[in-house]
């Protein structure tokens, strides 16, 4: 572009150069100079058909609105039940479930190891009775939940499963979507258990039991979320998601299933960050932040939940403004869901399809980070696609390389971070935030030691020695997990079952 097109080219700016978060430039002006050669008909399209640029349904949010959910779950299934009963009587549609750390890696509650963690960061889950508790009350089939679990997915799934069996609730109504995204653990988050490939497998068995069972159920949120907070650009984000994805789809072909019958039930978390432009559609996506500083975290979580309805979300989810510091409390998690109300309802933005079409910057950014992405892709299959790519370190240590240059951006002042290291307010600032009563950690234990104390315990060890068995074979395992769960086994005993087959991951080092 000619630089003497432009009114005040020659002004004195504030910085030599602008880039985005991820450090893509950014240009002074964006004209349909940059958009030359562009083909609006096939990089857009319509609503509700291919490529799904401007949405996945025809009418988008003039028919339906995005599912407005909370990530809520802390301490007992029972307060948690009241959380979820209390947020959904205040106009919100639909649940996410945070389960505690003991639960996301297959040990109960009285394992050693889950020691001081018991409901901290979720809601402590270890049997059919707790799940039970969990949505007391709250008719499952007309409500949709999702679960961020990932590790003991399989065994989660079946728990909401023999619950709403329980409830007598039909399965092929049920809806919602398992997280069940693995390879990510590996990658950016750390809550795995076993080994890559037999942990692949456990995912493909979800699909294939679901495509059946649970028709109406998301069996996978590929979530380029958790990679983007662990330090990533945003082309990582949607090279490594999308890598992780092609993974997926493979292993599932692989394991004897054909693309159609699966792929109807994926869906895609994403972060809407600051320079998120990528107009991605999905079935499902996410827009949260991390808080740098609780004061600011209102304002800036309001942006991203804007920025993720306007690329199109089905799903949305936004941080409360204590969630950096601790689980959201009930005042909190209620203006995250006013926000998301505003919204919808006040904004206008939902008025119209896909209102920011053909914007000459969001275009030729979407362009650059398509760009980027496929290089990444490319060079993953080089080197033998995303299982190897990640076994040998490769996509941990560019994520590492990203986080670190940003923080040296931020320590060097090139990026600014209200209130960290500009506009910093002197005096403290503190908010209230939920504490976890150390006494849950006791009952949950005395809970969990009558249930085994009353169940039938030869029923139980029959069930986990014919999960045993399966793992050894090609038989679906999920069908022995549900009667293992029914028959009241636990979280922890099912997990160690695979866990004598399968073994357990050991991290690569990656410096």
């Amino acid at each position: 572009m000619a630089e003497t097109k432009i009114p005040g080219a020659h002004e004195m700016e504030r910085k030599p150069q602008f880039t985005t978060l991820s450090g893509l430039p950014i240009e002074r002006l964006y004209t349909e100079e940059n958009l030359a050669n562009w083909d609006p008909e096939g990089a857009l399209g319509y609503p509700g058909e291919s490529p799904y640029t401007r949405g996945i349904y025809p009418s988008m949010y003039r028919g339906r609105l995005w599912t407005m959910r909370q990530y809520a779950g802390f301490g007992s299934a029972a307060e948690s039940n009241q959380r979820y009963r209390y947020l959904l009587s205040k106009g919100q549609s639909g649940l996410s479930v945070a389960f505690d750390l003991p639960t996301q890696i297959g040990m109960d509650s009285d394992h050693p190891l889950a020691l001081g963690e018991v409901g901290k960061v979720g809601v402590a889950i270890d049997s059919i009775k707790d799940m039970e508790t969990l949505f007391d009350s709250i008719p499952l089939e007309k409500v949709s939940t999702s679960m961020t679990i990932n590790s003991t997915a399989a065994i989660l799934l079946c728990l909401y499963v023999a619950v709403a069996k329980k409830q007598g609730a039909s399965l092929a109504k049920l809806s919602g979507t398992v997280q069940n995204d693995i390879l990510k653990e590996y990658i950016a988050r750390g809550t795995y258990i076993y080994p890559v490939r037999p942990a692949m497998r456990i995912v493909t068995d979800v699909f294939a039991w679901c495509r059946t069972e649970l028709p109406k159920w998301n069996t996978i949120s590929i979530s380029g979320y958790h990679i983007r907070e662990a330090g990533s650009t945003a082309v990582q984000e949607v090279a490594f998601t999308l890598a992780n994805a092609i993974a997926y789809v493979q292993a599932a072909i692989d394991a004897g299933l054909t693309v159609d019958e699966f792929a109807p039930q994926l869906s895609f978390f994403f972060n809407a960050h600051g320079d998120l432009l990528l107009r991605f559609h999905a079935q499902t996506a996410g827009s949260s932040l991390t808080a740098q500083q609780p004061e600011n975290n209102i304002v800036r979580v309001a942006i991203q939940a804007l920025a993720a309805v306007l690329g199109g979300c089905q799903s949305l989810h936004t941080n409360s403004m204590d969630e950096a510091l601790a689980l959201p409390t009930e005042d909190a998690a209620l203006i995250a869901l006013r926000t998301q109300q505003i919204i919808a309802h006040e904004t206008g933005v939902a008025n119209t399809i896909d209102p920011v079409a053909g914007s000459y910057a969001i275009e030729s950014l979407t362009d650059e980070i398509e760009k980027g992405a496929l290089t990444y892709i490319e060079k993953i299959d080089a080197t033998g696609g995303m299982l190897r790519a990640i076994e040998s370190g490769y996509v941990q240590g560019e994520i590492q390389r990203a986080a670190y240059e940003y923080q040296r951006s931020v320590e060097r002042r090139e990026q600014i971070v209200v209130g960290v290291n500009e506009f910093v307010t002197k005096e403290d600032r503190t908010i209230p935030t939920l504490r976890i009563d150390p006494e849950i950690e006791r009952t949950q234990i005395e809970r969990l030691q009558a249930l085994r104390a009353k169940r039938n315990a030869t029923q139980v060890q029959a069930t986990l020695t014919e999960l045993a068995r399966r793992t050894t074979t090609t038989e679906n395992l999920v069908p022995a997990i549900l009667t293992a769960v029914e028959s009241q086994a636990t979280v922890g005993e099912i997990s160690d079952t695979l866990r004598r087959t399968f073994g357990e991951y050991q991290e690569s080092v990656v410096i």
